[in-house]
C-alpha cells in the first residue's frame, strides 16, 4: 500500500510541475503578444499618461529622419550626377524613409486623437460628431479648453462658417461640465504634440516634393510635385504606390466630409489629393468625377514607370498630362449639329399593299355568323336559356327569343354563296352525247325483235315512288310453278 500511494504522490508533483511550466509559457506568451501588440485597435487605448499612448516623438529613428530632412532642407539637393543607381542614391533612401516616417505619423496623429477624445469627451462630448479632422479637432479643443460659452471663443480660420454655427448652437445645448485641471492640461499637452506632428509631416512633404523632379518625374509632370509628395507620403513610397490599384489611388486623402445638413448637391465625395490637382481645378463641376477617375488611372501609369526607373526624362509623364487636357477638352464639345434628313427617292413601281379582294374574301369566309352574334347578346331583364337549364352549361343568349320559339334562326346566303351558286347554275352539266360500251339504245323483244326504245320515255311513264310496273296498267303476276 505504501509503494501504491508514494506512486500517486510522484504523479501528481510531476503534473504539479507541468502545469507550472504551461503556466509560465503562456504568460511569456502573453508577455509576447503585449509587446508585440497591434495597434491598428486604437479604440482599446486608454491610458491616463500621454507618454505610454505616442512614443514616436522620442524614438531614436524619428529625430534622426527630421534632422536629415531639415539638413537637407536648407541646403539645395545635388542632382547633377545621373551615373549613381537610384537606389544607391542616399538622398532617395531619405526619401524612403520620410515616405515610411509620414505614415507612422499619420498613425500617431490618430492615436494621440482618441486619446484627446476621450479626455474631451467629458467637457463636450457632441464636438467628436462634427469634427471628424483629427488636426482640427485638436485645434478647436486647444482653442475652446474649459470655456463653456462658445460665444467667447473666436472659431475664425479654424472651421467652415457653416460648422462654427452648428457647433456654437449644439455648445449651448450640451450635457458637458468642465474638466479637471489635470485633465484638462493632459488634453491639451496632446493637442500640443498631435500639432507638432502634423508640422513635422508638412516638413517632411515639403523635402520630399522639391525631390519630387527627379524622384518621380512623371508622375509629378502628370498631378504635380506637390500632390505627388502627397501621394507618396499616403501611401507609404512610390512602390506601394505603383502596386495601387486606381481606384485607390483616386481615394488616398479623402476626408469625411460634415455638412451639417447642408446640400450634397455641390459637395465632392470619393476624391482625396487629385482634387488639388490643376487638371481638376479647371474642369467644369459637372464633369470633375469624370476627370479625378481619368487623373487617378493615368497618376497610377506614371507611378509605374517611375518605380522602375523606366523615363527618367519624364516624357512619359507629359504625354499622359497631354492625354487628359485632350480628353476633357473633348468632353466639353458641344455635339453635332443635326443634319437636315433628305426625302426618299420615289420609287415608280407599284407598292404591294395589303388588303383588297383577297382579303376581303377571306374576311367573309370567316366573318361572325348572325346566330352566335345572337349568342353573344343578352336583352335586359330576360333570362337566357341555356344548354342544361337553370343557369347552368351553355347559355344561348337571344337565340330564340325573338317570338319564334326556335334555337335557330335562318342564315341568310352570303354574297360569297350567292356568287358560287350562280356560277355553278350557269354551268351546263348535261350530256355530251358519249356513253360507255355497255349501253345501248336497241331493244330485243319478242313481238318485234329489235325495236329503238326510248329510256327516259319509259321512266316518265312509270314515275317515282308507288307508281311502278308492279301496280301500273301493262304490269301482270308471274306465276311460279311448284317442282
Amino acid at each position: 500500500q505504501a509503494t501504491l500511494a508514494d506512486s500517486f504522490l510522484a504523479d501528481l508533483d510531476e503534473l504539479s510541475d507541468n502545469e507550472a511550466d504551461v503556466i509560465d509559457e503562456e504568460n511569456l506568451d502573453a508577455e509576447q503578444m503585449e509587446e508585440d501588440g497591434d495597434l491598428a485597435d486604437i479604440e482599446a487605448l486608454n491610458y491616463d499618461d500621454l507618454d505610454n499612448v505616442s512614443k514616436l516623438q522620442k524614438s531614436r529613428r524619428y529625430i534622426d529622419i527630421m534632422q536629415k530632412v531639415e539638413d537637407a532642407l536648407e541646403r539645395e539637393s545635388d542632382v547633377t550626377d545621373k551615373g549613381v543607381v537610384l537606389e544607391d542614391d542616399p538622398e532617395y533612401q531619405l526619401i524612403v524613409d520620410c515616405n515610411a516616417l509620414s505614415v507612422d505619423i499619420e498613425n500617431e496623429i490618430i492615436i494621440i486623437h482618441n486619446f484627446i477624445r476621450d479626455k474631451y469627451r467629458l467637457k463636450f462630448p457632441e464636438l467628436e460628431s462634427l469634427v471628424h479632422h483629427p488636426v482640427d479637432y485638436a485645434r478647436v479643443v486647444k482653442k475652446i479648453g474649459n470655456e463653456m460659452d462658445l460665444t467667447l471663443v473666436d472659431l475664425e480660420g479654424l472651421l467652415p462658417s457653416a460648422i462654427i454655427m452648428v457647433v456654437s448652437v449644439t455648445a449651448s445645448t450640451t450635457s458637458g461640465k468642465p474638466l479637471p485641471e489635470d485633465v484638462l492640461q493632459k488634453t491639451v499637452e496632446a493637442c500640443d504634440r498631435a500639432l507638432a506632428l502634423d508640422s513635422a509631416k508638412k516638413k517632411v512633404l515639403d523635402f520630399v516634393e522639391s525631390r519630387m523632379g527627379y524622384i518621380a518625374p512623371n508622375l509629378s509632370a502628370v498631378v504635380g510635385s506637390a500632390v505627388a509628395a502627397k501621394l507618396m507620403g499616403t501611401a507609404g513610397g512610390l512602390s506601394s504606390l505603383a502596386k495601387m490599384p486606381a481606384c485607390n489611388v483616386q481615394l488616398l486623402g479623402a476626408k469625411r466630409k460634415n455638412l451639417a445638413g447642408f446640400s450634397t448637391a455641390t459637395s465632392q465625395f470619393h476624391i482625396g489629393y487629385i482634387e488639388q490637382t490643376e487638371l481638376f481645378q479647371s474642369t467644369p463641376p459637372s464633369l470633375r468625377m469624370r476627370a479625378c477617375r481619368l487623373v487617378a488611372a493615368k497618376s497610377t501609369l506614371a507611378a509605374r514607370v517611375d518605380s522602375i526607373n523606366g523615363d527618367p526624362s519624364g516624357k512619359t509623364g507629359r504625354s499622359l498630362r497631354e492625354e487628359i487636357r485632350k480628353k476633357i477638352e473633348k468632353w466639353q464639345e458641344p455635339p453635332p449639329a443635326k443634319q437636315p434628313k433628305p426625302l426618299p427617292v420615289p420609287d415608280s413601281e407599284p407598292k404591294k399593299k395589303r388588303g383588297g379582294r383577297r382579303l376581303r374574301k377571306m374576311k367573309e369566309r370567316y366573318a361572325i355568323t348572325d346566330m352566335r352574334k345572337l349568342a353573344n347578346r343578352m336583352q335586359f331583364g330576360i333570362p337566357e336559356e341555356s344548354s342544361l337549364g337553370d343557369g347552368l352549361g351553355e347559355g344561348y343568349g337571344m337565340l330564340g327569343q325573338a317570338g319564334s320559339g326556335k334555337l335557330r334562326v335562318s342564315v341568310g346566303q352570303s354574297k360569297l354563296a350567292a356568287k358560287v351558286a350562280k356560277k355553278f347554275k350557269e354551268k351546263s352539266y348535261g350530256s355530251s352525247g358519249a356513253t360507255s360500251g355497255l349501253t345501248s339504245s336497241l331493244a330485243f323483244t319478242p313481238v318485234q325483235g329489235i325495236e329503238l326504245s326510248n329510256p327516259q320515255a319509259l321512266a316518265n311513264q312509270l314515275g317515282s315512288g308507288t307508281q311502278s310496273t308492279y301496280f301500273s296498267d301493262t304490269g301482270t303476276f308471274s306465276k311460279i310453278k311448284r317442282t
